[in-house]
């Protein structure tokens, strides 16, 4: 059959990479060929991504993986974070550079919107879940405070699909990355075009909805000669980062769960048809949408942040540690000396993260941790807990048991943390590949080209390719006792 070589483009809210895939015989072999910063710019106290130089930089990585030999690529895909976007005029020019969804410009726009559109009723259109950072609440500040952008304004494109329209002058919105809008009906799969109507936003601005795997067209020819490549098929691959990473993973509805643990954690499963209930939106779960028609049910928790911070800090104070050597410290340290609420409001902000575990803890009336050793476990096994309780929360709306929870993303460098979320849970832990979001990017463009037979094939193709390790449970009863201990944190939750 010959090697195939595609290349995924993977954007993170600190940096991008660009990969190369080669894919032969059933094998799909990735190379990291470029990496750049994602940095955001600070103007006038307002903050936006620097778009234009983030579409800089996928040029030189599309360039380098020429400049290395390899000529012969037959399409490329971009991946990023949700909700961002950017707005284009009549011209099909750009309308400033797109804001942050860190910047405030949409602060207290939820409420207005609330007057108009209910909390419930926008939960019942959406199946998303209300946060001031989706792309409704952002739009519609700009409705209220810079008309004259807005009126301008003829076309929204989220990220990946502004980033396409870049590459090949086609304007195009991809089902995963738009069901973080709040502006999708994610039953139909369709613009939420009565809710647009309630809030006075013109359907003319978002474009046709293209499912995952759709080949938008070649490069623009200008683009083709400046790079001096051949032409590239640039295809809307599962544009949102989570929705492409889920694809990688062998996910079977009935019984498999999924992590991906990075500095932020999405737990959550894979399922035919979303559920949107009271319940759900009280449990803070949200649908959004995946590959192949499927429905993500999920919640966002925090994840290694906690950690990272700490580990900052005490790189300060002029301690060196390596993460692998803040596993065997934490290995090493006694167990359950304290469980914080990794998603507490304390934990949000950065700086001086072990005071903030020490507070946490003396507040709670718990032990405090004093070493490196037991701050670390401590993290982990709060981290653990609360995928346990989230995990719970998960089993009750979709009237299920999981099994399995396969698990991806940097947490799973962490072996002893992989092993008390098997042990806290009591389910078997999968953790791979560490680069599923890439994988499942490349596995869609695969599908797209015929290369690939279906979602079946690729997943068992990545899993093939991949490093893969099983975490079995033990210790359940030490861990039911710390379990009805922290379970007391979550009743705000």
């Amino acid at each position: 059959m010959g090697k195939t070589r595609m290349l995924a483009c993977d954007l993170g809210a600190s940096n991008g990479r660009v990969f190369l895939g080669i894919y032969e015989d059933d094998k799909l072999i990735i190379e990291e060929i470029f990496r750049f910063s994602n940095d955001p710019v600070r103007i006038n106290g307002r903050l936006y991504w620097d778009v234009l130089k983030l579409f800089s930089e996928i040029k030189r990585g599309i360039a380098k993986c020429k400049n290395i030999g390899h000529e012969n690529i037959s399409s490329i895909g971009i991946d990023t974070w949700g909700v961002s976007f950017g707005l284009l005029d009549e011209c099909d020019d750009l309308i400033g550079n797109p804001f942050h969804y860190r910047d405030n410009h949409a602060d207290g726009i939820m409420e207005k919107v609330f007057d108009m559109v209910g909390k419930s009723e926008l939960f019942e259109m959406t199946g998303l879940q209300p946060a001031n950072i989706n792309t409704l609440f952002q739009l519609f500040s700009l409705l209220q405070s810079k008309p004259l952008l807005y009126k301008n304004a003829k076309t929204l494109l989220m990220t990946p699909d502004l980033l396409n329209f870049f590459l090949t002058g086609k304007k195009a919105s991809e089902f995963t990355i738009s069901s973080t809008t709040q502006l999708l009906n994610i039953r139909t799969g369709e613009w939420a075009r009565e809710l647009t109507s309630e809030l006075e936003i013109p359907d003319e601005i978002f474009p046709d909805l293209v499912k995952p795997g759709t080949i938008l067209g070649g490069i623009h020819p200008e683009i083709k000669e400046e790079l001096g490549i051949n032409d590239i098929s640039v295809i809307c691959v599962a544009g949102h980062d989570t929705a492409s990473a889920v694809a990688a993973l062998p996910l079977s509805e009935e019984k498999s769960a999924y992590i991906i643990c990075g500095t932020w954690s999405v737990l959550g499963t894979e399922l035919k048809k979303p559920i949107i209930n009271n319940k759900v939106l009280s449990s803070n779960f949200t649908n959004e949408g995946g590959v192949d028609g499927t429905v993500r049910l999920l919640r966002n928790l925090t994840g290694l942040w906690v950690l990272q911070e700490c580990k900052k800090h005490w790189e300060l104070s002029g301690q060196v540690i390596s993460y692998g050597s803040l596993d065997k410290m934490a290995e090493d340290a006694k167990s359950f000396v304290a469980v914080i609420d990794p998603d507490d409001t304390i934990f949000f902000e950065p700086g001086d993260m072990p005071r903030k575990v020490k507070r946490y803890c003396l507040n709670t009336g718990q032990h405090e941790p004093e070493t490196v050793g037991e701050m670390t476990r401590c993290i982990f096994e709060s981290l653990a807990l609360k995928y346990r309780y989230v995990l719970g929360l998960l089993e009750s709306l979709t009237d299920r048991k999981f099994q399995v929870i396969y698990m991806t993303g940097g947490g799973i460098q962490s072996h002893l943390l992989c092993q008390l979320i098997s042990d806290a849970t009591q389910r078997e832990v999968v953790t791979g590949p560490i680069e599923a979001t890439v994988f499942g990017n490349l596995a869609v463009q695969g599908i797209a080209l015929g290369k690939i037979s279906g979602i079946d094939h690729a997943r068992k193709i990545v899993q093939d390719s991949s490093v893969i390790t099983k975490y079995h449970p033990k210790c359940e009863s030490l861990w039911d006792i710390a379990f009805c201990k922290a379970i007391k944190f979550y009743e705000n939750d």
